[in-house]
């Protein structure tokens, strides 16, 4: 096959999974699409193996669940080169939203909540999910309005550049609430604008 030169094993055993190629093409006869991606019509595989060949070529199964099955002679290393750039495109261009973390405790110092809330905007303007936990211990469970109260502190500390997506919820010994970044929230602009009224 003039593609196995071409690419290292591990790029080979995905081609083979996805797609049937020259003699590992096992149905008596084929709907061909040829070299020059004219529709050449139904054809004995051993005749679409010879006009692959002549053509120093690939018989490339397409379409397996087609009656009969379509193949296409084409370069099937250049295809794969091809099919993996795209997906590699495709891969940069979706954007990823990662959930960061701060995490206090209902006696946390106003000075090291300020360090927290700076982490939480830096990660909001990068494009971030923020979830903000006040985890509790022995009888800090009696007083939750006091951590109720910190995370609607926080909230509004970074209203300019967060909306609540989950508002202020239990869940086990742990009050939470989750940010997403708002409109404004990717623009480095906001958070200059943020600083100056600071």
């Amino acid at each position: 096959m003039c593609w196995s030169s071409v690419f290292d094993n591990e790029e080979k055993l995905i081609s083979a999974n996805e797609f049937r190629v020259n003699e590992g093409i096992r149905v008596p006869e084929v709907r061909l699409i040829g070299p020059d991606g004219g529709n050449v019509g139904v054809v004995p595989i051993r005749q679409a193996l010879q006009i692959a060949r002549d053509a120093e070529l690939d018989l490339v199964e397409v379409s397996p669940n087609a009656t009969p099955p379509v193949c296409r002679v084409m370069d099937f290393g250049k295809f794969i080169y091809e099919r993996a750039k795209k997906d590699r495109e495709a891969k940069k261009s979706q954007t990823k939203i990662e959930v960061k973390e701060i995490r206090l405790r209902p006696k946390t110092n106003e000075a090291h909540r300020g360090f927290k809330v700076d982490d939480a905007r830096r990660w909001l303007l990068q494009g971030h999910k923020v979830r903000v936990t006040v985890k509790f211990r022995g009888r800090e469970m009696d007083y939750p309005e006091i951590a109720l109260e910190d995370l609607r502190e926080i909230a509004q500390d970074l209203a300019d550049v967060a909306v609540i997506e989950v508002p202020p919820q239990m869940e086990g010994r742990t009050m939470l609430v989750v940010l997403s970044p708002g409109k404004g929230g990717s623009k480095k602009k906001d958070k200059s604008e943020a600083e100056a009224e600071a």
